[in-house]
């Protein structure tokens, strides 16, 4: 790739084409997909009702600005607020444009109501993206290494460490930014109560609960969304990745007395919400729903860590399996980096976060059968490499 800049640690494969949990290269050999794009396509790879609304809505109208109204956004807007909380939603590209949109929402809110803020507390091995500021918000050094000086209002504590939560607190913190699950940082699952606890502390100071549902979100974790397995209700959330089943879209997702101090002015995106990123959210959202695509992923989970279970019977490298739905992490003591090439040679697509922590992100539509055959070929990697 002559042309194009190297940032990606890209592997020696073309893909062209998918189908279900398949995909392709372009010297037609097939891969189970474990990855789904990083947790993007829960649907499985060219979902015919999906691929259908985004050629129907090709055909009608590609681009309309938000200068004017764009009916499919009140579509969306309308299920995500009926089946999330009572809501407004701001309609962007991608995971980093929400956290970038929630971070301005509560630096907004902050100064509209002359209260407490605008700082913002997020939680160490975070990841909330690759802007400036979503960088600043990421509690990750390894991230900001040539891209200093950061932007200020941001203070990292230990997650699910309630307590340093609450040393962090001051009149300048104006909301408490988390994943649900922290995807990037290792599957770290927060302490059973944790989130309930940080729900307490943010109505007793009077600031706002933000969580990071990029990755999380849409039915991945076993709910619709993860904040729902803690039995709490945030004040905003974001959206990606999943949302458009793989076309490019976003929301920022705030309660209506937050959302009001947007006006026009104050936050915009040209492509946001566009009629294509909506048909193929309105799309994927309604077969969600209609297919309970939440429960499969809970009920595949669940089987997927059984089975990783019974892997480390055999494999004494393998520690800690962590997860909820089909969101999981195998914690190795030992450098597994070698695992997504090796992956590729034997027909399967393998992620590896931290070089030691094999990452289960595959699309939610998933079959016993295909991990069954994950499985297999994981195991007979690490009985290759001794582990």
């Amino acid at each position: 790739m002559e042309h194009v800049m190297n940032t990606y640690a890209r592997q020696p494969v073309k893909v062209v084409r998918g189908k279900g949990c398949l995909l392709w290269d372009d010297a037609g050999k097939e891969y189970l997909d474990m990855v789904s794009g990083i947790a993007v396509c829960n649907l499985g790879h060219a979902h015919p009702e999906v691929a259908k609304a985004l050629k129907e809505q090709a055909e009608r109208l590609f681009h309309c600005s938000n200068l004017y109204q764009i009916p499919q956004q009140e579509l969306v807007a309308n299920l995500i607020s009926e089946h999330a909380f009572p809501a407004k939603v701001f309609f962007c590209n991608s995971g980093a444009e929400a956290n970038e949109g929630a971070i301005k929402l509560v630096r907004r809110y902050c100064s509209t109501n002359k209260k407490r803020g605008p700082f913002i507390i997020t939680a160490e091995n975070s990841f909330h993206g690759r802007t400036l500021a979503t960088l600043a918000a990421t509690g990750q050094a390894k991230y900001r290494a040539g891209f200093e000086p950061m932007m200020p209002g941001f203070i990292s504590v230990p997650f699910g460490d309630i307590e340093a939560l609450k040393g962090a607190l001051s009149d300048e913190i104006g909301a408490v930014m988390l994943e649900p699950i922290q995807g990037e940082g290792g599957i770290n699952i927060p302490p059973e109560g944790y989130f309930k606890k940080v729900r307490e502390l943010c109505d007793q100071e009077g600031i706002l609960l933000v969580l990071d549902e990029v990755q999380t979100g849409m039915a991945r974790t076993g709910k619709l969304f993860a904040y729902m397995h803690e039995g709490i209700t945030p004040d905003i959330m974001t959206l990606a990745k999943a949302l458009g089943n793989g076309f490019p879209v976003g929301a920022v997702v705030a309660g209506p007395e937050i959302a009001k101090v947007l006006v026009p002015g104050t936050h915009a995106s040209t492509f946001g919400g566009n009629p294509l990123a909506m048909a193929a959210a309105l799309a994927t959202l309604s077969i969600m729903l209609r297919d309970d695509i939440a429960g499969r992923a809970h009920e595949k989970g669940r089987y997927l860590m059984q089975r990783l279970h019974d892997l480390k019977k055999d494999h004494p490298k393998l520690g800690q399996i962590r997860g909820r739905g089909l969101l999981v992490g195998a914690e190795f003591d030992a450098d597994i980096s070698f695992i997504p090439p090796e992956g590729l040679r034997h027909g399967i697509m393998l992620n590896v976060i931290q070089n030691r922590i094999l990452r289960f992100a595959p699309p939610l539509i998933i079959s016993t059968a295909e991990i069954d055959r994950a499985l297999e070929i994981v195991k007979g990697i690490l009985k290759e490499k001794g582990l």
